[in-house]
């Protein structure tokens, strides 16, 4: 009998949350068949069967929370079957182990059966069904070998609203009543579970240790987008979307390097602070699940078309609930871009441990002084939220004045990358 423990699919996970059981206790199973669904932090991953078998005992139930390193199934391998003397001779026993029937022999009879063929869908949409309270089993998929899109559980909700709703009409037209709704306070309670209690765990951990401290300014964003409107005739060669956030993450990247307590973090076991000569630039990336960070790794060594095609594919990832543990890990410094969804300015929460996060506000036109001359401009706000414990306050000016020097006169930004 095989015991299947849990395990640390990520970077020093302690645990995670049953999301779906793709068995039940007595299937056979093949090797590397999926088995289980489980979410980690920010991710989900299916785990497969580590051997072909029959599936003995499951030990836990959807919605569980299981420590790394806990039995979650056994599985009873196939050379380790011992099959009853049934008086089923050996060919006729054979009958089924080809094709999608299994022949199960007990008590001196056979029943076959047809295994079900699973849905295809990714970790997200699967998510995306349970939160619609959607049967992904019974929703038919328009992708490529049948795969189940966001856009097929979109339609089978609203055919089956509009079935209900046809179905509520002919229940009004033959006189029966709907019960009545009761006064207009209501409620509704949701677990805080999977991804969201993880984010919520994190930020505790980062405002409860890290001393934060913000500061706002603005720069002028004029230079840059003639500069970005320049390389366009590029970045459509090679079919690269450009967009502003590739510009901040060289000039991040270079003020790091000129200041390098913003890229660094401490180690409170043994009291050091950790310089970090490497930058990996978090991304912070809205998606159905929450909030997900995924990293550019050597940032410096990339260019700005580079960046970007890396920029886009990591954000579609993470809403496709595609990312991987090596894509949302080591990040040393965290951009947060909230600025297609507007606001002036904010104070976002540190990526523990790191030392500093940005956070990049609203673009749009406004009047401002330059040379005693009321002139428009177009402005953007930026937030710089800091570890007080690592960076002064003249240390986090400085900073932001050197990455305003450099996106605010792009020629400088080219001049000192390297």
């Amino acid at each position: 009998m095989m015991e299947f423990k849990l395990p640390d699919v990520g970077e020093g996970m302690h645990e995670g949350e049953i999301i779906q059981w793709l068995i039940k206790e007595g299937d056979a199973v093949k090797q590397d068949q999926p088995i289980v669904e489980v979410q980690t932090d920010k991710v989900n991953a299916e785990l497969t069967a580590p051997a072909a078998g029959v599936v003995k005992k499951i030990f836990f139930s959807v919605g569980d929370i299981v420590e790394v390193g806990t039995t979650i199934f056994t599985i009873q391998e196939e050379n380790d079957v011992s099959v009853p003397d049934t008086g089923i001779s050996e060919e006729e026993n054979q009958v089924g182990q080809s094709g999608d029937v299994n022949v199960n022999v007990n008590a001196q009879h056979i029943t076959t059966k047809h295994q079900a063929v699973r849905a295809l869908a990714t970790p997200f949409v699967r998510q995306m069904a349970r939160e619609m309270k959607i049967d992904i089993e019974k929703v038919k998929g328009s992708g490529p070998a049948g795969r189940i899109t966001e856009s097929d559980l979109k339609q089978f909700k609203e055919n089956d609203s509009f079935s209900r709703e046809k179905a509520k009409q002919h229940d009004d037209k033959t006189g029966q009543e709907m019960a009545p709704i009761m006064g207009n306070e209501r409620e509704e309670r949701i677990p805080l579970k999977g991804i969201r209690k993880k984010i919520a765990e994190h930020m505790v951990k980062s405002v409860s240790t890290i001393p934060h401290v913000t500061h706002v300014d603005e720069l002028e964003m004029d230079r840059l987008k003639e500069f970005k409107n320049q390389l366009k005739e590029y970045s459509d060669d090679k079919d690269i979307k450009l967009t502003f956030l590739p510009f901040f993450v060289k000039a991040i990247v270079i003020a790091l390097k000129e200041f390098k307590t913003l890229n660094a973090s401490i180690d409170e076991r043994t009291n050091e602070i950790i310089l970090k000569n490497y930058y990996h630039i978090g991304i912070a990336t809205n998606t159905n699940e929450g909030l997900i960070v995924p990293v550019i790794k050597h940032a410096d060594q990339k260019t700005i078309f580079q960046l970007a095609d890396e920029i886009r594919q990591l954000a579609a990832q993470a809403r496709e609930g595609k990312l991987s543990i090596d894509q949302i890990t080591g990040s040393t410094f965290t951009i947060s871009n909230v600025g297609p969804i507007g606001g002036m300015h904010a104070t976002p929460i540190i990526n523990y441990p790191e030392a500093a996060i940005l956070a990049l506000h609203k673009m749009e036109h406004r009047m401002v002084v330059r040379d005693l001359e009321g002139v428009i401009r177009l402005m953007m706000n930026m937030s710089l939220s800091f570890d007080h414990r690592l960076i002064d306050g003249v240390t986090a000016v400085q900073f932001t004045n050197k990455i305003k020097e450099l996106l605010e006169n792009p020629i400088r930004l080219v001049v000192e990358m390297r």
